[in-house]
């Protein structure tokens, strides 16, 4: 494809709406200033056409003997190339049905034929091995993919280091350079847009998930945290500031077991590398108060706090009780807890009632690791707010990162959850960063770690390398 046709396919995806510029939220939830819909191309049959040959003159030097296109955008475009060419089509269903064939793929197939992938967009790459797979389970033999648009945000790479050929049509740079020249979008949403790429590189783990990589933060020139203890007004939090400080770790372990003895070992166990032991006690079945009073014990002997993740969610007078009272008297053993902003300034009330501000304190849920999470920028600008109404009390927040910049944000703290060694997902939701990336790209100051740690076989000596990784992220 010359570059003349090049240009006339970018502006006739940018007249019919193909590609879009604003403020749009994508699945995964991020929001990005590009939306690209190719499924509008079924209703411009002439720039169906021209993408039918853009791709086919793509893969002008592929030999192949069959194709398929992924569902359901590239199925007419794989339809078309198919005509075009007089090369049979395969169709993979997006699931298969309970009735009939109960085929996952359509249509004559002959193993060891070589069959191309067509695809329309390609952002992680993901869509194209869950096409790539069952075809290889028919034994086709599958090396080579086409796609129309490449974002640039990471799919090439997760395609290539798997073994597949990418060409692509477009990059959406070259779309950008185009549509700028003429005169169709602004210097300053171009710059948008090259940016949200650059932020938002996706991988694809091994068990084909995908995941946003970490946004890289400017660097961040760190005040002390002994220099921090004297700006925070709560006095857990400038006890929190000092420790770390005087102990060099910034690691926080999740001990998220059961039993009330296995929960006292790890505490033992991981007690010299941590600042903080952050707990579930209505998870642990046989829990007393003498459980509480153990916990004490081993935070004043290896000198870290006690961070109770209860989460709380209600009203004022509910949470007075729920700290204070109940089976397991939380204010009595915990050096501060958490809540979620959603009752209003109420709860924060209730909780500084509670526990009083001389020996407790609060972190606001602001942001979750977990997928799909409902806390927007919207919510965490609200938790922001609230924190600062009541800086005696709120010292801190769990956040995925730094989320007060300036020396204004020196006051609190950033705990960050979700943090493994290496980046991958539970299967359930959880999405994991590293130390490094938390502490480093994100510019966050304690990473919280559960599995990684209390599931190894030494979670003392796991527990110290993460207090390495995490401490020398600060540098």
């Amino acid at each position: 494809m010359d570059e003349e046709a090049r240009k006339a396919l970018v502006l006739r995806l940018f007249d019919i709406g193909a590609v879009k510029f604003g403020t749009f939220t994508l699945k995964s939830g991020i929001e990005s200033p590009v939306y690209v819909d190719l499924r509008v191309l079924v209703s411009h049959p002439d720039v169906l056409d021209q993408v039918a040959n853009a791709l086919l003159s793509a893969v002008s030097s592929v030999e192949y003997d069959t194709l398929c296109g992924v569902p359901y955008t590239a199925l007419p475009f794989a339809t078309l190339m198919s005509s075009k060419t007089g090369k049979p089509m395969l169709m993979r269903r997006k699931e298969v049905k309970a009735y009939g064939t109960k085929k996952m793929i359509e249509g004559v197939i002959t193993p060891g034929q070589r069959c191309l992938i067509v695809e329309d967009l390609v952002t992680s790459g993901l869509s194209v091995f869950e096409t790539v797979e069952p075809l290889e389970r028919e034994q086709l033999i599958v090396n080579d993919v086409v796609v129309l648009l490449d974002r640039g945000q990471g799919g090439r790479k997760n395609i290539e280091t798997r073994g597949k050929n990418l060409r692509s049509v477009l990059t959406l740079a070259q779309v950008l350079d185009v549509l700028v020249a003429a005169g169709k979008v602004d210097t300053v949403t171009a710059d948008r847009v090259t940016a949200f790429i650059r932020d938002n590189q996706v991988t694809v783990t091994d068990k084909l998930e995908a995941q946003v990589l970490p946004t890289k933060k400017a660097k961040l020139q760190r005040t002390p945290f002994e220099d921090r203890a004297k700006l925070c007004k709560n006095a857990v939090g400038v006890a929190l500031f000092s420790l770390m400080a005087r102990k060099k770790t910034n690691l926080c372990v999740a001990a998220d077991v059961v039993e009330a003895k296995a929960l006292l070992d790890l505490a033992d166990a991981v007690g010299p590398q941590i600042c903080v032991l952050k707990t579930h006690c209505d998870i642990v079945r046989d829990w007393t108060d003498e459980t509480g009073t153990q916990l004490r014990f081993l935070a004043d002997k290896h000198d870290f706090l006690i961070f109770e993740d209860r989460k709380f969610a209600d009203i004022g007078n509910t949470v007075v009780q729920q700290c204070s009272g109940g089976v397991h008297r939380i204010a009595s053993w915990a050096h501060f807890t958490n809540a979620h902003a959603l009752p209003g300034d109420g709860i924060v009330d209730g909780l500084r009632t509670a526990a009083g501000v001389e020996n407790h304190g609060l972190l606001l849920l602001a942001q979750m690791s977990s997928a799909g999470n409902l806390l927007n920028k919207e919510y965490t600008s609200a938790c922001v707010e609230m924190a600062k109404r009541h800086t005696d009390f709120v010292f801190g927040f769990i956040s995925q990162e730094r989320v007060i910049e300036g020396s204004e944000g020196d006051a609190f703290v950033y705990m960050t959850p979700g943090v493994k060694l290496s980046q991958e997902g539970d299967g359930l939701g959880q999405q994991y960063n590293t130390p490094t990336a938390v502490i480093a790209d994100r510019n966050s100051d304690i990473i919280i770690v559960g599995r990684g740690i209390y599931k190894s076989d030494n979670p003392a000596a796991t527990a110290a390398i993460y207090r390495k990784q995490a401490w020398d992220a600060l540098a």
